[in-house]
């Protein structure tokens, strides 16, 4: 099989064999809007069937395998948010990685973005361990959750705008369920700043009448229930920034303790 069975005993494996299966737009809209909590809403994304093209392309990447992790078994399932249940920070990445949350059934985690945003986070105060490699590896985020706008991982990581507004509910509920204690939102990327809006808006979120455009650094103060909440850009630690130096290890650090000190 190219894909890790649900409730076979993977670590952190949030479904089981009864988890309802998404296999359309409307089935994701349903159950994303029907998930009372974040354990229903976490088992059902990381079972949902709903675009041909990206559950044919994680599960063959799972049955292929780069040869570096030719003796490991793939994830190949859409990859849930993970993190604390009540976070004061959440961050949003674009989609996982196809060697990355792809093989280790956890965002951002098990490639080298990972290993530059998890040691920051772990010099700021919000992870547990400075790298995290697999799941249960014992890494835990403090009052910290990740999302990312798109589950699975997609060809030239580059999903398609109807793949994205098929993956959007997932999102949207999530940040719903978590917005009342949220003070912080980092978007990791541009295009993770352009997918955030529209889900913060949907979760009912008080935004401004025009979107200020991505930078890094950059901060708007935006509110849920009359509770202020800053929204902050940060470049992605990709190996095209971080090999070229647009983005360093102390531009990592500014924002994340900067998203620290507005949870405190």
């Amino acid at each position: 099989m190219s894909f890790v069975p649900p409730g076979t005993g993977w670590p952190g494996d949030p479904a089981t064999p009864d988890t309802p299966v998404a296999h359309d737009p409307a089935d994701v809209r349903r159950l994303a809007a029907t998930s009372s909590t974040l354990a229903e809403l976490t088992a059902a994304q990381s079972v949902c069937r709903a675009c041909p093209r990206l559950v044919e392309w994680r599960e063959e990447v799972a049955r292929v395998r780069r040869r570096a992790f030719a003796d490991e078994t793939y994830w190949g399932r859409p990859v849930p948010g993970w993190g604390a249940e009540r976070p004061k920070v959440l961050l949003v990445g674009l989609a996982p990685a196809a060697h990355g949350g792809n093989r280790t059934g956890r965002i951002f985690t098990g490639d080298r973005s990972g290993d530059w945003l998890f040691a920051s986070l772990h010099r700021c105060g919000l992870a547990a361990k400075e790298t995290s490699t697999y799941a249960g590896d014992g890494q835990e985020l403090i009052d910290t959750r990740v999302v990312a706008s798109v589950r699975c991982a997609p060809p030239a990581n580059k999903p398609t705008p109807e793949e994205k507004a098929t993956c959007f509910p997932w999102m949207a509920r999530e940040i719903a369920l978590v917005a009342p204690s949220v003070r912080a939102v980092v978007a990791l990327g541009g295009f993770a700043w352009q997918a955030m809006w529209p889900a913060l808006r949907d979760a009912g979120y008080e935004l401004p009448r025009t979107r200020p455009a991505f930078g890094h650094g950059v901060e708007v103060e935006v509110r849920h229930d009359a509770a202020p909440v800053t929204l902050i850009g940060c470049y992605h630690p990709s190996q095209q920034n971080t090999f070229t130096g647009r983005v360093t290890a102390q531009m990592l650090d500014d924002v994340f303790l900067r998203a620290r000190s507005l949870a405190v």
